[in-house]
C-alpha cells in the first residue's frame, strides 16, 4: 500500500468517526429521585436507547433536600441538564414562569393524558402544559390480612362498616386499630384529611370550587371530613401524639397495627418488611350507595430545559415518557407511582394493582391544598396539616378547624374574600 493511499485511509476513517460522534446526543436528566437510579440505568434508559440509536441518556439525580436549590443554580448558571424532573404545582410553574422550562403542549404524547393529570405543570389556564406527566400516587388504607382473618373482618366499604371493623379490633385487643400518629402533623392531612375528604366535597367539584370561590372551607363538605378525624382518636393507640412517621411504619408492618391510612408509595417498604399479607381499600363512603373519590395525586412529571442544546432529541425522549410503553416499565419498576397515562396498566403486584383498580370504580382527585391555594400566608397546606392534627387530638373542633382555615384563606386569596 502507497503511504498517499495509507495516508488518504487514515483521513476518511478519521472523518467518518467524527461525523459518528457528531450524530450520537447524549441527554441528561435531573431528579430529586435518586432512590430509583438503578431503575433508570438498568430498564427504563436501556429500552429508548435500543429504540432510539444515536441518543444517549444519562440519569444524574441529586439528593431529594437538596434539588430544588442545586437545579436552580445549574438553571440559571445554564449549566443544567437538557430533561428536568419536575415536582407538581408551584415549584415547576415558576421555572416555566422564569423561561426555564419550555412549553410542552405542542408534543404529541400529551393527548395520553387527562386534564386532571396535566394539572400539576400547567400555567392557571390551562394554556400551556411544561412537564409531561409520569406518576402519581393514590390513597387509601393498607391493612393487615391476617388479622382481618383471625378476626373475620371483611373489607369495609362505608363508615358505618369502617367503624365497626375498629370496633372489633379494638375490643379484641391483640392490634392497634389504626398506625397513625400526630407528631408530624403532615400525615393527618395527607392520609387524613385529603384521604377521606374527596368523598365528602366530591373530588374536583369542590376542589375547583374552592379555588373559585363557589364553596368556603366551613361548608358542610370541607368541616364533614374533619367530624371523621375527631373520631380516629380513639382507635390510633396509647401515645400517638407522640408518634412520628417512621413510629407508624413500623408498627404496621411489625404486625402490631391491624390498618395504616396509607399512599400508595409504601408499597415497595411494605412488602420488604412486612411478614403477614396485605390488602388496601379505598376510603369508604359515608353512605352505601355513595359515589366514590380518590385521592390520585400528581406526583412527578418530566420537564425540557429550554435551553437544551438538543431540543429535537429531549422531545423525542419526553415523547417516550408519554407513551404506553414507557408507563407499563415505569409503573412496574416502581410499584406505588402510578401511571398518569390514559393507556390502563396492569401491575404485576398485587397490592399496586388493588390501589390502581379503584381508578375504575371511583373519580380521581388531586390533593385540595395543591394548586393556587397554598401560594399565601398562611400558607393552607401547612394550616391544614395543623388543623387536622389537633383535630384528631382533640384540642380543636371540627367547625374551628375550618373556621379558622378559611379565615386564613381569605386573608390573601381575593376569590374567597368577603365581597
Amino acid at each position: 500500500m502507497t503511504r498517499t493511499r495509507l495516508l488518504g485511509l487514515l483521513l476518511a476513517s478519521t472523518v467518518l468517526g467524527t461525523a459518528a460522534s457528531a450524530q450520537e446526543v447524549t441527554l441528561t436528566i435531573e431528579s430529586w429521585r435518586n432512590d430509583d437510579l438503578t431503575i433508570w440505568q438498568e430498564k427504563l434508559i436501556p429500552a429508548f436507547e435500543a429504540a432510539n440509536p444515536g441518543i444517549k441518556v444519562q440519569f444524574t439525580p441529586s439528593a431529594p433536600a437538596e434539588y430544588n436549590a442545586a437545579l436552580n443554580s445549574k438553571l440559571d448558571a445554564g449549566s443544567a441538564g437538557d430533561l428536568i424532573t419536575c415536582r407538581p404545582f408551584d415549584a415547576s410553574l415558576a421555572l416555566y414562569d422564569k423561561g426555564q422550562l419550555a412549553d410542552l403542549t405542542s408534543l404529541a404524547a400529551m393527548a395520553n393524558f387527562s386534564d386532571v393529570a396535566k394539572s400539576a405543570w400547567q400555567t392557571d389556564d390551562g394554556a400551556a402544559t411544561f412537564c409531561v406527566p409520569m406518576a402519581s400516587v393514590i390513597h387509601g388504607f393498607i391493612y393487615n390480612k391476617d388479622a382481618f382473618d383471625a378476626l373475620g373482618i371483611a373489607v369495609p366499604t362505608t363508615n358505618e362498616e369502617f367503624y365497626a371493623a375498629l370496633d372489633k379490633i379494638k375490643a379484641d385487643g391483640t392490634y392497634i386499630p389504626m398506625a397513625m400518629g400526630t407528631n408530624d402533623q403532615w400525615e393527618a392531612a395527607t392520609m387524613g384529611y385529603n384521604n377521606i375528604g374527596p368523598n365528602y366535597w366530591k373530588g374536583e367539584e369542590g376542589r375547583l370550587a374552592l379555588i373559585k370561590g363557589e364553596q368556603k372551607l366551613t361548608d358542610e363538605a370541607w368541616v364533614a371530613p374533619f367530624r371523621e378525624l375527631a373520631k380516629w382518636k380513639d382507635y390510633l393507640g396509647d401515645g400517638f401524639e407522640a408518634q412520628t412517621y417512621p413510629d407508624s411504619q413500623n408498627l404496621f408492618t411489625l404486625g402490631r397495627a391491624a390498618i395504616y391510612p396509607a399512599g400508595s408509595w409504601e408499597i415497595s417498604g411494605f412488602n420488604t418488611q412486612a411478614q403477614f399479607k396485605m390488602g388496601a381499600f379505598p376510603p369508604p363512603v359515608p353512605n352505601a350507595g355513595d359515589e366514590c373519590y380518590i385521592s390520585d395525586h400528581t406526583d412527578i412529571g418530566l420537564g425540557m430545559n429550554a435551553k437544551s442544546a438538543n431540543p429535537d432529541e429531549a422531545k423525542t425522549f419526553l415523547e417516550w415518557v408519554g407513551s404506553p410503553e414507557f408507563a407499563t416499565l415505569y409503573a412496574n419498576a416502581l410499584p406505588g407511582f402510578f401511571s398518569l397515562n390514559s393507556t390502563p396498566v396492569t401491575m404485576e403486584d398485587p397490592l399496586a394493582q388493588e390501589f390502581v383498580s379503584w381508578r375504575e370504580k371511583c373519580k380521581p382527585t388531586i390533593r385540595s391544598t395543591y394548586q393556587i391555594l397554598s401560594r399565601g400566608t398562611p400558607n393552607l397546606e401547612n394550616e391544614t396539616w395543623n388543623a387536622s392534627a389537633n383535630v384528631i387530638k382533640g384540642t380543636e373542633t371540627p367547625e374551628d378547624a375550618g373556621k379558622r382555615l378559611q379565615d386564613g384563606l381569605a386573608s390573601w386569596y381575593e376569590p374567597q374574600k368577603a365581597k
